[in-house]
């Protein structure tokens, strides 16, 4: 075994955004709390992580976050009401929500300065060791009995050793919406990445690959996002610092096997809810027959 190679341990959830596509739902609940079927988007973008090995959850929080830390923490009345109650699934439930071996930081992103001033705000906990980075509002789902989008990612990661980036081939009219990256092609799913562009015109994207929001990426991007400065709108841009690391370490862009939900959208939240609802165990059944009998003038 090479006992040079990392590890990876941990996973940043940038969750501070103040969700205004979705008002009023959002005006006093974080946008990651609003529910696909049962689940919180951020639980399942926690499990995913969880799936890839993942076990430290580092959440970088603004005001009116504090539901999350209470969905991740223990609910002992709940518990104890379920338990008395004698309702073990409904327990077996909430127990899930955060198992035995799996811990939660926060920390405060106390100004909206961008995706990439999100992620330094985490490098204290992140330390020198790789990390996940997670956007909750894309929801990720691997193909039907395969392994999650970053269990895939993670699997790459740990031959190749270097930063991964989720892509998927967006049309030409839409790339001006996406950090695009170009490169040398090294199989099917993998680009050496050569040139990283956050949302460029479509006359002058160097490809159609967009970045979609999930990251494995090292350190040495913290001092590569640093160095960026500010970018598009005055923002701190992480594609900014991942571009910078193509200078010293290899980059590379994965196309995942899946499907991407933009939940930051409501199209895409409401496409997200029927697609889940119709592979719930539940409901999938009854919610699949009244789609077929609903008449749509």
């Amino acid at each position: 075994m090479n006992t040079n190679m990392k590890q990876l341990t941990k996973a940043v959830f940038p969750v501070a955004g103040m969700g205004t596509r979705f008002l009023p739902a959002t005006k006093a609940s974080p946008k990651e709390m609003l529910p696909v079927v049962d689940k919180p988007l951020i639980q399942y973008a926690v499990e995913e992580a969880y799936e890839a090995g993942i076990r430290h959850m580092i959440f970088v929080t603004g005001r009116s976050k504090r539901a999350i830390e209470d969905h991740f923490d223990t609910a002992y009345e709940l518990e104890a009401e379920l338990k008395a109650a004698g309702k073990q699934v409904l327990l077996d439930v909430v127990h899930s929500v955060q198992p035995d071996d799996m811990f939660c930081s926060y920390v405060r992103q106390a100004r909206a300065l961008g995706l990439g001033h999100a992620v330094l705000c985490a490098e204290h906990l992140v330390g020198d060791e790789p990390f996940a980075v997670l956007l909750a509002d894309d929801l990720m789902r691997g193909k039907a009995g395969g392994p999650g989008v970053l269990k895939q990612m993670a699997d790459v990661f740990a031959k190749q050793q270097a930063s991964v980036l989720a892509v998927q081939e967006v049309p030409l009219a839409q790339v001006h919406r996406y950090g695009i990256v170009a490169g040398e092609r090294m199989s099917d799913q993998l680009v050496s990445v050569q040139k990283m562009v956050e949302k460029p015109k479509a006359d002058v994207a160097p490809s159609r690959l967009a970045v979609a929001g999930r990251y494995i990426l090292t350190p040495a991007v913290f001092d590569r996002i640093r160095a960026g400065g500010r970018g598009v709108q005055g923002e701190i841009q992480l594609t900014d610092g991942i571009a910078g690391l193509l200078a010293s370490e290899k980059v590379l862009a994965y196309s995942y096997e899946g499907k991407r939900y933009d939940c930051g959208s409501k199209e895409g939240f409401l496409q997200a809810t029927v697609e889940l609802a119709l592979q719930h165990p539940e409901v999938h059944e009854d919610f699949r027959n009244y789609l077929k009998n609903l008449k749509l003038d």
